[in-house]
């Protein structure tokens, strides 16, 4: 076994970041498809409400239009059922916002009800992994509802409006299922095989393997989860299952895979064509793609929504305090939108402190170019109610194409889009919403992470000793396995997978713990020799299963990774 160095106590606080905080990277893979969703489900019911003479009624059109923007990385099968609570999340959202803003006028009151529902759609939101974007469309929509002069009759009719788009936006999200039913499954696919040819690029050592490695796994781990949730006929998803097999494969044993036919693989299931056939060894044929296989790699989805909320609630807490003091704040500077502070207060919070950082940096860069953005673009909006909604609509596009470059870029087309909505109730003045737009910025950003250095996560540091355990426990039952003269095929297959899994849990809550402060030292080492033996373990048993050739009786030793 490697030897590691000893790793020094974490110190209580950390040097923040900034080289490589507004540096562009990859666009994602799909961008084009929530940006096209978003204009589809947009444009329509804005334009029938220009039409219509009541382009003020706008704002809970694109509430429900909004809900485009979500779960186009999901099989259609799981996309239905989950975009559909994303539109209840909303209505639901939207609802308590307007009936709060009918029964009173106070704005404490209705920021610290803004704030509750930013924390409740946040920790929602992180829990059952809706996203991106995550809660901060959510909480857009109910926080600016909040602060729109309201009474009770008028709801019923505002929702039911929002309802109708967000049935609109479902139709637009389930639409490419009749062109190509089986397309995010082999995106998915795609996207582990590439992921593992990175890997094997890496032979398995240098710099920045380690890390190459932790996104190869946590790639296919999402693979799986996407075929768990597939309707595809079996024959395709047995071909698409080999393939992540074959991505699993590759990671156990860089050295030995074939990196250009991984991305040969990926071209091929990104096009139209048939999915590319690739056969394993008897001993990792079909058997072990089936029901147990199924249920370990459904264990983690499947805990209880309690379970999953419970290591949130430090989350929420920041989330509640941050955004309800960045509207006290704004209130107390005298800005008549105090839920631009809270929304920008509730889009900072991240997993740790310095992902939290990296995010308000990029929110007030973003923000800044985007105010300059508008007033450029402010005159063409101003010539008429079709210019004003074509330039929301194009300013929709425009941050679905660039937010997943970096936050920042996608930011500076969110925010004029954002001035532009306030204009569909009426002209208003430009400089005057500029400049409570950059002040409610500021705002938001210093006090919403002041908030996230106030309320302390302590039990970071008890989850990355809970993933060592499970890790360890993973690794010595496929140990035990490898010791039997004759395992089960399909049990040590599951062995293997719930390492894996146990392996990329352990990297995710290390690298989350990592950015957080004021907590105690980090077992880092055991950490790093955990995995390193994890990884080893993992090797070993792919051969064991005949996926890769046997090299004698030392594989476990010339396996060790650094």
């Amino acid at each position: 076994m490697s030897s590691v160095p000893p790793t020094s106590a974490s110190p209580s606080a950390r040097r923040l970041p900034m080289a490589g905080v507004l540096r562009p990277g990859r666009p994602s893979d799909i961008w084009f498809k929530p940006a096209l969703s978003v204009v589809a489900a947009v444009a329509p019911p804005d334009l029938t409400l220009l039409a219509l003479g009541r382009l003020d009624l706008a704002m809970y059109a694109m509430a429900g239009a909004l809900c485009a923007l979500y779960t186009h990385n999901r099989p259609y099968a799981a996309r239905a059922a989950a975009l559909l609570w994303v539109v209840l999340g909303m209505l639901g959202g939207l609802a308590a916002a307007l009936v709060t803003a009918s029964l009173t006028g106070s704005a404490v009151v209705l920021v610290t009800v803004g704030a509750l529902l930013a924390a409740a759609q946040k920790a929602l939101c992180d829990a059952t992994r809706v996203g991106p974007p995550g809660n901060v469309v959510l909480t857009f929509v109910s926080s600016a509802a909040l602060f729109v002069p309201q009474s009770l009759d008028r709801v019923p009719g505002q929702l039911a409006l929002a309802a109708a788009t967000g049935a609109w936006a479902w139709l637009v999200c389930m639409a490419p299922a009749l062109l190509r039913p089986h397309g995010p499954e082999r995106r998915a696919t795609a996207s582990a095989l590439r992921a593992a040819a990175a890997y094997a690029d890496t032979g398995g050592a240098g710099e920045g393997h380690a890390a190459a490695r932790a996104a190869g796994y946590a790639a296919v781990q999402a693979a799986w989860q996407s075929l768990l949730s597939t309707r595809a006929p079996a024959r395709t998803r047995r071909a698409l299952e080999r393939l992540v097999v074959r991505a699993e494969v590759a990671l156990a044993a860089p050295a030995d895979a074939d990196a250009a036919r991984l991305r040969a693989w990926a071209r091929t299931l990104r096009s139209t064509g048939p999915v590319p056939h690739t056969a394993l060894p008897p001993a990792a044929a079909d058997e072990l793609l089936g029901a147990e296989a199924d249920e370990t790699l459904g264990a983690e989805p499947s805990r209880s929504l309690r379970a999953r909320l419970g290591p949130l609630t430090p989350l929420a807490a920041r989330t509640a305090l941050g955004c309800a003091l960045a509207g006290y704040v704004s209130l107390a500077l005298g800005i008549g939108r105090p839920y631009w502070a809270l929304v920008t207060a509730a889009s900072l919070y991240q997993v740790n402190i310095a992902l939290t950082w990296n995010r308000a940096v990029q929110r007030v860069v973003g923000n800044v170019v985007g105010v300059l953005v508008f007033a450029a673009v402010v005159p063409l909006a101003h010539l008429g109610g079709a210019a004003l909604v074509l330039c929301c609509v194009a300013f929709a596009f425009g941050a679905e194409a660039l937010i997943s470059r970096n936050y920042w870029l996608g930011s500076v087309c969110v925010t004029p889009m954002a001035l532009l909505i306030t204009e569909f109730a009426g002209r208003q003045r430009p400089g005057e919403l500029m400049t409570e737009r950059v002040v409610d910025t500021v705002v938001g950003a210093l006090v919403g992470f002041a908030a996230a250095l106030a309320v302390t996560d302590r039990r970071a540091g008890d989850r990355v000793e809970q993933a060592l355990t499970a890790a360890d426990r993973a690794r010595e039952h496929a140990t035990r396995l490898l010791a039997d003269p004759h395992p089960g095929a399909a049990a040590l297959e599951a062995a293997r997978r719930r390492l894996a899994i146990a392996l990329a849990e352990l990297r995710a809550t290390a690298d989350a713990a990592a950015g957080e402060w004021w907590q105690r030292a980090l077992p880092q080492e055991r950490v790093v020799l955990a995995e390193q033996s994890g990884h080893r373990t993992l090797a070993a048993t792919a051969r064991r299963q005949g996926l890769l050739p046997d090299r004698g009786p030392d594989t476990e030793t010339e396996d060790a990774r650094p």
